[in-house]
């Protein structure tokens, strides 16, 4: 058996009947459309920020820098402090938010928050697009940043207390699929907007800023007619309600539901008991997924895919199919291998050719789709690994009485460290130049020997029986009590 592996016996965890109905599955994929916005936003960014009427309105010195400084080394031309601040503010906010978020997310419940993310972002949509000055924009762009962060608390725990065990994965994946979706609808928007005539190539910015209220108006109505998590309705003391909730879900009959339903009951009562959840993550029996739970998001985001991104979306179908078949280990692992391969090729390529002065004179064809090609095969193994796993993982290893909390510590660090790599990846590529590529290569290392040796297998495992697997890791078992304490 492999070092940090475990895969449960059948008679480990509890096995729940229940089967995909059509119910649970149009539920988990309005909710999991959440995704849209903030994946808008990712692609939306990079392209307005190029535009050329943005850039002379806004950032006038980097569009000199950008269109007239030949001079300029063209590892350097869009390193600008300002712009930088513009793109990663949204990430500041949405770390703040995400603690804001948790308690909404366990007070009022899940659909709630995400009403609450949808509304935030439309208004941020609105003022990004009506802006006449960077402070507009920062503020619109903040106004994002919250909405961001209350999707990404609350659309995951709720997909994951929503889906079948057996295929909670999948279902999950599919918040990462509508992020990806989401990307290239903006990336679309961008082409298409400069080359509208002359108003749209003038003022084509405001068109692909103001397009995200569109999956942020979306949200806000969705949400009126999603239904709660039998969790969430539990945590709001009905019972009644929880059960009729879960009964629909799983498609059984009241009998079938019986274990299930108990434990849900069980870790609800632990939930209530725990007066301070920020206090009780820190206690030793959490050590392990409360790594878990800063370490995947920080890793996730220094692979450096939020500044090399492409065919993301068709390569998340695979995770769709596969994250509940081979397990999250598996799409890890393999992930991250090819990631590093593809990354240091990206490499050699830019550095063959590009040097360190940025300047080159001729690019054969058979170069240039060589690279595109490695960036593709680079961006797959994200789409299939980290992408929709860096999600997935935390919002299903936590118990009930510590979920939201956990969940808003995975948001922050992952938002904290988006934040720092925008704001730092410009100025470290004029400084750094194509080795700037080999110091990401270095984390997608790391973070593939860290799963290898300490990430259980946590694939066909109910939500609420995670802590067997903990019991079971040759690690992490030293932190695990026999019977977890639930106060």
């Amino acid at each position: 058996m492999a070092v940090g592996h475990f895969v449960p016996k059948d008679d480990d965890p509890k096995n729940y009947p229940g089967k995909i109905t059509f119910y649970v599955l149009v539920t988990c994929i309005v909710a999991a459309m959440g995704g849209l916005i903030f994946g808008y936003d990712i692609g939306i960014s990079g392209g307005v920020t190029s535009m050329a009427p943005f850039l002379q309105k806004f950032f006038p010195s980097v569009y000199y820098k950008e269109a007239l400084d030949q001079s300029t080394n063209q590892y350097c031309k869009f390193d600008s402090v300002k712009l930088t601040m513009f793109t990663s503010s949204l990430y500041l906010a949405a770390l703040v938010a995400s603690f804001c978020a948790s308690w909404v997310t366990k007070k009022l419940g899940r659909k709630i928050s995400m009403f609450i993310g949808g509304l935030v972002f439309l208004a941020g949509a609105i003022i990004n697009a009506a802006a006449v000055n960077i402070a507009m924009l920062i503020i619109g762009r903040i106004l994002l940043g919250i909405g961001v962060g209350f999707a990404n608390q609350s659309v995951p725990l709720y997909l994951s207390e929503m889906a079948p065990y057996k295929l909670r994965g999948s279902l999950n994946v599919v918040f990462q699929l509508c992020i990806t979706f989401g990307i290239l609808i903006a990336n679309v928007v961008n082409y298409l907007t400069p080359r509208g005539g002359k108003w749209t190539g003038d003022y084509g910015w405001r068109v692909s800023l103001g397009g995200a209220a569109v999956p942020a108006l979306f949200i806000v109505v969705s949400s009126f007619f999603l239904p709660n998590t039998p969790n969430s309705m539990l945590e709001k003391n009905k019972p009644k309600k929880a059960r009729q909730i879960l009964k629909r879900i799983r498609g059984v009959s009241d009998k079938e539901i019986e274990v299930e339903f108990k434990d849900l009951v069980t870790a609800s009562e632990a939930s209530k008991a725990v007066k301070n959840p920020w206090r009780n993550i820190q206690n030793r029996q959490y050590r392990p997924q409360l790594i878990m739970s800063m370490a995947i998001p920080f890793f996730q985001q220094f692979t450096s895919i939020n500044v090399i991104i492409g065919i993301n979306c068709l390569a998340t179908i695979v995770s769709i199919y596969g994250t509940d078949k081979w397990g999250r280990r598996f799409l890890f692992l393999e992930g991250g291998s090819q990631m590093l391969i593809f990354q240091v090729l990206v490499t050699v390529f830019i550095g063959w050719k590009f040097g360190v002065s940025g300047q080159v004179t001729y690019l054969p064809k058979w170069y240039a789709g060589l690279v595109v090609a490695f960036i593709c095969a680079y961006v797959a193994a994200f789409a299939w690994s980290w992408g929709p796993l860096g999600r997935l993982v935390p919002s299903e290893i936590f118990p009930l009485e510590i979920r939201s909390a956990a969940q808003s510590i995975t948001v922050s660090v992952n938002m904290f460290f988006t934040f720092i790599v925008a704001q730092l990846f410009l100025t470290m590529l004029c400084h750094m130049k194509f080795g700037l590529f080999i110091f990401f290569a270095f984390f997608v290392l790391l973070m593939t020997l860290f799963i290898y040796f300490f990430l259980p297998e946590t694939k066909n495992i109910p939500i609420e029986e995670m802590t067997c697997v903990w019991k079971k890791h040759w690690f992490w078992k030293r932190f695990m009590p026999e019977d977890r304490p639930r106060v």
